[in-house]
C-alpha cells in the first residue's frame, strides 16, 4: 500500500520557479512506495498557510511534510517590499520572527490534533549563498525557530539548512552577494525557462549560483537535498 503524503510549503513546493522537490522525492522511493500530494502556494507566509489546512486535515494522509518560512525570514531582510508582501498575502500584521513562531506552532497543533499522520518540519533552505552574509544569517535564524517549534510539539526536524550550508561549504562557489528575488526578477527566470526553453539548471550555473536560480528558488541540487532530508529523515526511517 502506498504511503500518502502531503507536501506543504510555498512557491518551492508549488515548483513553478524551481526544480520540483516532489518528482525528485518520487524517483528515490520504489515505485507506488509513496503518493505526493502538493499544497503549494506561491509567496506564503506562515500566516497563510495556517489559513488553508482544511484540505489538508478533512483527507489526513500518512505523512505531511511542511517547508515554510523562507518569505518570512526574507521580510526580514533590508530591501525586502513588505508593505507590498502585506497587501497581496492580506497579512493582518507586520511580519516578524515571534509571529512566525506562533503560527508555525499553531500549523503544527492542528495537524496534530486533527491527523494521525507523522509530521516532519524542514529548515529553511539557505538564502544566497554566502554563509556570512545576512541572508543566509536570517534562514539560519528562522531555521533555529522551526527546530524550536518541532521539538516543542513532538514532531519530525528534518535539517534542510544545514544540510545546504555543508554543500555549500563543500562546494565553495563564488561569493556572489545576495539579490532580493523581486518579481522581474523571478519573471525574467520564468520567461527564460519557458520560453528560451533554457533549464533552470543552465539558469543558475550562468550566474554562478550552485543551489538556486535566483537566490531563492531551488535548482535540482538544491531540490534533491529537500528530497533527501524528507527521505531519509522520515519517509526511510518511518519505513
Amino acid at each position: 500500500m502506498s504511503t500518502r503524503v502531503a507536501c506543504l510549503g510555498d512557491s518551492l513546493t508549488r515548483a513553478q520557479f524551481s526544480v520540483d522537490y516532489l518528482d525528485l522525492l518520487g524517483r528515490r522511493r520504489p515505485p507506488g512506495d509513496v503518493r505526493l500530494a502538493r499544497f503549494g502556494v506561491n509567496g506564503d507566509f506562515a500566516h497563510n498557510l495556517l489559513q488553508r489546512l482544511d484540505t489538508v486535515v478533512t483527507n489526513p494522509p500518512d505523512v505531511i511534510t511542511v517547508l515554510i518560512g523562507t518569505n518570512d525570514a526574507r521580510a526580514s531582510l533590508a530591501g525586502y517590499p513588505v508593505e507590498r508582501a502585506m497587501k497581496r498575502k492580506q497579512l493582518p500584521e507586520r511580519p516578524s520572527a515571534g509571529w512566525f513562531q506562533q503560527c508555525l506552532g499553531a500549523v503544527v497543533a492542528r495537524l496534530r490534533a486533527e491527523t494521525d499522520a507523522r509530521i516532519g518540519l524542514l529548515s529553511l533552505p539557505v538564502l544566497g549563498q554566502q554563509l556570512d552574509g545576512a541572508a543566509a544569517q536570517a534562514s539560519q535564524a528562522y531555521s533555529r525557530m522551526i527546530a524550536e517549534v518541532a521539538a516543542g510539539e513532538e514532531v519530525a526536524y528534518l535539517p534542510l539548512h544545514e544540510r545546504q550550508s555543508e554543500e555549500l561549504r563543500r562546494a565553495d562557489p563564488p561569493p556572489i552577494s545576495y539579490r532580493e528575488a523581486t518579481p522581474a526578477v523571478v519573471v525574467g527566470v520564468l520567461v527564460q525557462h519557458t520560453v528560451l526553453r533554457r533549464s533552470l539548471d543552465t539558469i543558475s550555473r550562468r550566474r554562478g549560483l550552485a543551489l538556486t536560480t535566483d537566490h531563492v528558488h531551488q535548482n535540482s541540487r538544491g531540490a534533491s537535498l529537500v528530497a533527501e532530508v524528507i527521505d531519509t529523515g522520515l519517509l526511510t526511517r518511518s519505513a
